[in-house]
């Protein structure tokens, strides 16, 4: 009986090549936006974020179809990072939400083509109470880009799609442009975490960037005892209190060192009865300040491999901060 032929392996599949060129063409598209702002395009964005930036009103986003999808994201990622902003629908501004846009605001319009005939009215609507205008769009010679005070020209690439029909490289310009005007905005306000945490109180975000004073163990759950506490009692603190360690301070309440669970066992050998606790603490423990954010607090957990964080403001232990604590608030 003949063996079997081996089978070669399958091609590619058709689907995999498919990804590839997508991304390949929207990576080229995004190399000729790059290519863009370091060009001719640099000084409409500078002028885009200094017209912004001197509004004291809102931005209003507006655009219909794909753009409009990307334009309502923009808007979101504008208002959570410190410019106040929203989206309107140009269907809907026709039939009464012209009334949301205010003087001192002002509307980025989105249209790859400029010609979107749906953002006629608000466009008139702009120009009428003199409300500055900034266009994203590839038709630099559109009606839309006339118009305008600004015009943030896109390159002009293919899309994606094979039929060069779908909307797709050129949404993803329309957002990374966007996203751009956002983060030079965030910048230019001197946006902080701390200001970002302030519009994202819910979720991992809100979580990460939660100081560790807010959640850290204090006064009678901080597991805190004197130079000179005899190993026993160390131990009983160090059970008692359930965070992996003991902090020991000096007769000022500066902290001097830390036993952990790891040091007890390591001088299991030892009788421990008589022994002192600054005989086998660690006397340069890693501590860190109340202020910092509780994803900064994993990082450097993990990093340096170990459970618990000593707070410490002034050279005294004002907290400690088990891994499980920053499980709890969902920043882990």
């Amino acid at each position: 009986m003949q063996p079997a032929p081996s089978k070669k392996p399958p091609a590619r599949s058709a689907s995999i090549a498919s990804a590839l060129r997508t991304v390949a063409t929207e990576q080229a598209g995004i190399a000729a936006l790059s290519a863009a702002l370091d060009d001719g395009l640099s000084q409409a964005f500078a002028h885009a974020v200094e017209l912004i930036s001197a509004i004291s009103g809102r931005v209003i986003v507006t655009g219909v179809g794909k753009s409009g999808h990307i334009g309502a994201k923009i808007a979101a990622t504008l208002a959570s990072t410190g410019t106040p902003a929203f989206f309107v629908h140009p269907a809907e501004a026709n039939h009464g939400d012209l009334g949301m846009i205010a003087r001192d605001d002002a509307i980025v319009a989105m249209s790859w083509s400029g010609e979107s005939a749906e953002l006629k009215s608000i466009v008139a609507y702009s120009r009428r109470f003199s409300i500055p205008l900034i266009a994203v769009t590839a038709g630099e010679a559109s009606s839309l880009a006339r118009e305008a005070d600004v015009v943030l020209a896109l390159p002009r690439v293919p899309e994606a799609c094979p039929h060069g029909l779908a909307p797709t490289t050129s949404t993803l310009l329309q957002l990374v442009m966007g996203d751009a005007l956002a983060i030079a905005l965030l910048e230019a306000r001197g946006f902080t975490p701390d200001d970002f945490r302030g519009f994202h109180p819910g979720g991992k975000l809100g979580a990460t960037l939660t100081h560790l004073s807010e959640i850290m163990r204090t006064g009678g759950d901080l597991p805190v005892v004197p130079v000179g506490t005899k190993m026993p009692e160390a131990v009983m603190t160090l059970s008692n209190k359930k965070v992996g360690c003991v902090v020991v301070v000096d007769d000022t309440g500066r902290l001097v060192g830390i036993i952990t669970d790891g040091d007890v066992a390591r001088n299991l050998h030892r009788n421990l009865k008589d022994v002192a606790v600054e005989e086998i603490m660690t006397r340069t423990p890693r501590t860190v300040a109340p202020d910092m954010s509780a994803g900064a607090a994993i990082a450097y957990l993990n990093e340096n491999k170990i459970g618990a964080l000593i707070v410490v403001a002034d050279e005294r232990p004002v907290g400690v901060v088990h891994f499980h604590d920053l499980l709890v608030i969902g920043a882990a």
